[in-house]
């Protein structure tokens, strides 16, 4: 019986990690060590040598900068199924940002080590790469949105994202948004005031409701319409 089952069946709600052959998801999984994180614990800190090869098992982090005045951006909200960390283990580059859990979290670590011996391995290589093009185009999407579109068109734009996990990208969408206003408005580098503002407006037109803690959208197609 392999004791790991129900956790390789409850990560392969990601699309990426699903796309790994089972043998592989197992041997990725049983070379793996446990760690748990407390609310606000870091994985690791931008500028720290690679440290591996992570998954989200439970809990949801956040990849974040932090200004030298104390402001903070938030890159992306990783969720459970999420794997992250190839980049700099592949250079050897520090890494690039901050990784913090906004919930109590169990995670996933290969090692450094372990990940490049995986690498030989040209079915596991090419997902990597496949898992490098999904976050390049998700940046690419983020870029775009700063630089070309209205506040309203990026709030919509990053709800829908956030709809399918964010870095997740699944395909289906899901209502309920589970991040607060204040996280919301790090991710969109605006104010809390300017967001609340765009997001009452969006409401009374009929795309999301407001909800404690979270936003929850009503119509997608209205949502979608917010578009420059």
């Amino acid at each position: 019986m392999n004791l790991n089952a129900p956790l390789i069946e409850k990560m392969s709600g990601n699309p990426w990690f699903r796309s790994l052959p089972l043998a592989e998801r197992q041997n990725l999984v049983e070379n793996s060590t446990q760690m748990r994180l407390a609310v606000g614990e870091s994985l690791f800190r931008r500028g720290d040598p690679p440290a591996g090869f992570f998954g989200i098992v439970d809990g949801r982090l956040k990849a974040s900068s932090v200004r030298s005045d104390g402001k903070e951006g938030i890159l992306v909200i990783l969720e459970p199924g999420n794997w992250f960390g190839q980049m700099s283990t592949i250079t050897g580059w520090p890494s690039a940002f901050d990784v913090t859990a906004v919930e109590a979290a169990l995670v996933l670590k290969l090692s450094p080590e372990a990940f490049n011996a995986f690498m030989q391995n040209a079915v596991f290589a090419r997902a990597i790469a496949v898992l490098l093009c999904q976050h390049t185009s998700l940046l690419y999407q983020m870029l775009e949105d700063a630089t070309l579109h209205s506040t309203r068109t990026r709030i919509a734009r990053r709800l829908m994202r956030l709809a399918r996990g964010d870095a997740t990208l699944a395909a289906e969408h899901r209502a309920k948004i589970p991040v607060s206003q204040d996280t919301l408005a790090m991710m969109l580098g605006i104010s809390r005031q300017t967001l609340a503002l765009e997001l009452k407006a969006m409401a009374a037109q009929g795309a999301v409701a407001l909800r404690y803690g979270h936003v929850e959208i009503v119509s997608m197609d209205v949502l979608m319409s917010f578009d420059d």
